[in-house]
């Protein structure tokens, strides 16, 4: 009897699969131990090497994370290349003429389908690259869920308008991580990856020429590279203590009133949140932590699982056929 209930249990869950009622999203750590067991050391070392050559580059590899996973989840759409079907995201207002590392994200593919072909997807190339450039750059590992698989399409008007701006206010900062699922304190907490990288003169020039809740000092220094009109393209550390080490000292920088962008200065303004970036100042462990449990949660953003998307072989486009 208990054996013929079994069996019933199990053609029923199969009807359930068969008709889209279960639905196993399920991301797991281990989801490549026994179909591609060296694809984590596989990805690590490419890293590595990349970071090595260029400190800067860890901070591109986590910041393509973000911008795939904040449109239409983590699905590597942000990777496609334009074509006749669909404008992919590369050109939308964020990423133009800043996102980078898609070489690294090539190389890592080409690696990986030479040892283990058609199994693991760009996207989460892009969810391990991301936590292993904050290691390689001194801050703390966290367990990355995998099983992610790939989008076979791109929305350039997604890309527009769900990337948060670098010129909003702490309330429209908190309205779009919320449109996410994110508190104000996971918010505070994932700008802190701004504790890397540059920007582009652009973006951080009507910070240093208009506002008021600036470092004299420090505004006076960035002018210099950054002039009033010309030189878009000059390149500003966002952290300027330590922009090549994953640290807490962006949150120093805010309390000091040396946030490089008005969205960053926005976190210590006499807000909701000065609280929270004078803890994380006070103490980076908390900080790592509460970084990477934010991590994975945004790397749980709508991911495709199951029979959904495709595992692209070239990260750039989708699988023909």
């Amino acid at each position: 009897m208990a054996s013929s209930t079994f069996i019933k249990l199990c053609f029923m869950a199969m009807l359930l699969i068969q008709y889209g009622y279960l639905v196993t999203s399920q991301l797991s750590a281990n989801f490549y131990s026994s179909s591609c067991p060296k694809a984590l050391s596989t990805i690590k070392s490419a890293v590595t090497s990349a970071v090595s050559n260029e400190k800067r580059m860890g901070a591109s590899l986590l910041r393509l994370h973000f911008h795939d996973c904040f449109v239409n989840g983590c699905d590597a759409s942000v990777l496609l290349d334009d074509t006749s079907n669909f404008t992919g995201e590369k050109t939308a207002g964020p990423n133009a003429n800043s996102l980078r590392g898609f070489d690294v994200v090539d190389t890592i593919k080409t690696n990986l389908e030479s040892i283990c072909p058609g199994v693991v997807s760009c996207a989460d190339i892009l969810a391990v690259a991301a936590r292993d450039s904050v290691v390689q750059l001194g801050g703390s590992t966290w367990t990355v869920p995998l099983g992610r698989r790939d989008s076979t399409t791109a929305s350039l008007s997604a890309a527009n308008s769900n990337i948060p701006s670098p010129l909003l206010n702490l309330t429209g900062l908190i309205s779009a991580f919320s449109n996410k699922g994110f508190t104000t304190k996971e918010m505070v907490v994932l700008s802190g990856s701004h504790t890397i990288g540059m920007a582009r003169c652009t973006v951080f020039r009507s910070r240093i020429y208009n506002e008021t809740n600036i470092n004299t000092a420090y505004a006076t220094s960035l002018k210099s590279n950054c002039p009033s009109t010309g030189g878009d393209s000059n390149l500003a550390p966002l952290d300027t203590t330590s922009s090549t080490v994953f640290d807490s000292a962006y949150y120093t920088n805010l309390i000091n009133s040396k946030g490089l962008l008005h969205s960053d200065q926005q976190l210590f303004s006499g807000g909701s949140t000065d609280s929270q970036v004078k803890a994380y100042s006070a103490n980076s462990a908390t900080f790592f932590t509460d970084f990477g449990n934010a991590m994975v949660k945004m790397g749980n953003l709508s991911p495709l699982t199951g029979t959904s998307g495709q595992i692209r072989t070239n990260c750039r486009s989708v699988n023909s056929g």
